[in-house]
């Protein structure tokens, strides 16, 4: 099974790449509150389709390069 995120494109500088930050709420082990904590991950975008901005669903896939091992499937 993939692994799927959503996020927000926050580049798109690059060809056939986007850098995707993906925020999720952590919960403090000893103080119990919540809080923000944010990733970056560059995903796989053919068409150069997605701009900066967009809300758009990752998928995990097998590794195209050094750093890229995310595609993108879908906006939201």
């Amino acid at each position: 099974m993939k692994r799927k995120l959503k996020g927000t494109v926050v580049s798109d500088k690059m060809q056939k790449t986007r850098v995707v930050e993906v925020e999720r709420f952590i919960k403090h082990p000893k103080y119990l509150k919540y809080f923000k904590s944010s990733n970056r991950f560059k995903a796989h975008d053919e068409n150069n389709e997605y701009k900066a901005g967009d809300c758009v669903v990752i998928e995990e896939t097998r590794p195209l390069s050094k750093e890229k091992r995310w595609k993108i499937i879908s906006k939201i």
